[in-house]
């Protein structure tokens, strides 16, 4: 080495400071002064940033562990959820800016009574980017083993409205044979006593679906979430109940004691054309054609904020022309005959709306008004105790049994697919699969029994 030279000519590289060296993947792990580990390494946010995220824990090896997930989740191309948003928060601003104008309005009333009344109650302070599968179904058993009458106060509500109306006829003279005002019931009593009004399985799958859609959006389009923790989470519902169908011979029972109402048409829609509820009392008489046969359905009435509206039908696919058979077509004649002599003798009463299916005075007909008429008819019929919505379920099986097949029954119900008229409302009895099976008893050398 040249004395002069104060570097020197020795071109080798400078040895490096003894200590462990780092594995792939390894990102840079240091101990911090509080003696726990932090793993800091680059990752890509759902929103396509670049960050530097830091992971902690109490070894060394469990960081590593963490930061070789990360790297792994990155290689096939995962990216890393980052918002300080609560769920509470998110779910305010998706049922303001994307369900409400995604879904009918009866739809979004109802996503946001189950928003407000449950999902945020049970998951609103929590982080957004921390749910997880486990959160979601822990908080649904805790639902379901909870009385809501307690926990929401309604019994308390109930008995303060009672309070009210007692206050307000302290200073009256008693009525004769006036009732008295009942107001608690079970958790606002003395001593209280818990009535278990907890919620059921329905209600929880509705839960699971709402909070599905707005997590899924979370991911889709808002690049909020990597992934959908609810979307592959399976809870321990029981099978979704099987639907009660009526019978050719239920069906002609009903419809013969039903014949001299004048809301016999009404139930004929319904049980030979499959109609909903909401598109059957929402029905126009422009879009019935009298003359060729058929029927179009695109509007629906619902009520929604307390008042009845028409607005569209449930999904796109349930726009639809459906065909009407002869015999209805002589049904709403006569109908069409009952609702023009009700015109003229309401007079200067009747409200025209155009509908099909109305009041005495040409208004829209209450839907759960539809329900109690329903249920007093079944009890003279006396056959067996169904919903309304089932009409649309009979229709199917009893077209199905008469050997239509799913894809014509899919256009008349107005489904995406066949798999779901299949799955959903086909419930007929043993005797079709029992003939159809029976079909390939040529396949035995048996002959009878002597």
């Amino acid at each position: 080495m040249d004395a002069d030279d104060p570097v020197g000519g020795d071109d080798r590289p400078p040895r490096r400071r003894p200590g462990r060296r780092k594995q792939n993947g390894e990102g840079n792990i240091r101990r911090r002064s509080d003696g726990r580990f932090e793993g800091r390494v680059y990752v890509v946010t759902t929103d396509g940033r670049e960050i530097r995220k830091s992971i902690y824990g109490s070894t060394f090896e469990d960081v590593h562990q963490q930061l070789t997930q990360l790297k792994a989740q990155a290689m096939i191309g995962r990216r890393v959820a980052t918002t300080s948003q609560t769920v509470g928060e998110y779910l305010d601003y998706w049922l303001t800016d994307v369900a409400r104008h995604r879904v009918r309005a009866s739809t979004y009333q109802s996503y946001e009574w189950l928003s407000r009344k449950y999902l945020m109650p049970l998951f609103g302070r929590k982080r957004l980017v921390r749910l997880n599968g486990a959160d979601i179904r822990k908080g649904f058993q805790i639902l379901k083993g909870t009385c809501q009458c307690c926990a929401q106060g309604k019994d308390q509500a109930r008995e303060n409205k009672a309070q009210a109306v007692r206050d307000k006829r302290a200073d009256r003279a008693p009525r004769k044979n006036a009732r008295p005002v009942e107001g608690a019931r079970c958790c606002a009593l003395t001593p209280p006593t818990c009535c278990h009004a907890v919620v059921s399985d329905g209600t929880v799958r509705g839960l699971h679906r709402v909070l599905r859609a707005a997590l899924q959006d979370a991911v889709t389009e808002e690049a909020i979430l990597a992934e959908n923790p609810a979307k592959n989470l399976r809870l321990n519902h029981r099978y979704r109940p099987r639907f009660t169908t009526w019978s050719a011979e239920d069906a002609q029972r009903f419809l013969k004691v039903v014949r001299d109402d004048r809301l016999y048409a009404l139930y004929g829609v319904a049980l030979s054309l499959g109609l909903r509820r909401g598109e059957a009392l929402g029905l126009p008489w422009a879009d019935v054609d009298m003359e060729d046969g058929y029927l179009r359905v695109h509007q629906s009435l619902q009520r929604v904020a307390g008042a009845l509206q028409i607005g569209p039908v449930k999904t796109d696919g349930s726009v639809r022309t459906v065909p009407v058979p002869l015999a209805l077509l002589g049904v709403l004649a006569r109908h069409r005959v009952l609702q023009a002599s009700e015109r003229e003798q309401a007079g200067d009463r009747w409200q025209e709306s155009g509908l099909v299916f109305t009041t005495r005075i040409g208004t829209p007909l209450e839907p759960r008004n539809i329900n109690r008429h329903f249920d007093r008819v079944m009890a003279t019929a006396a056959v067996p105790r169904i919903r309304f919505h089932d009409l649309r379920h009979s229709c199917a099986s009893l077209l199905y049994s008469q050997g239509v097949s799913l894809d014509n029954i899919q256009d008349v119900l107005g489904h995406s697919s066949p798999q779901v008229t299949k799955m959903i409302y086909i419930d007929v009895a043993d005797k079709i699969p029992r003939a159809a099976v029976e079909r390939l008893g040529y396949l035995f050398d048996e002959g009878p029994e002597q």
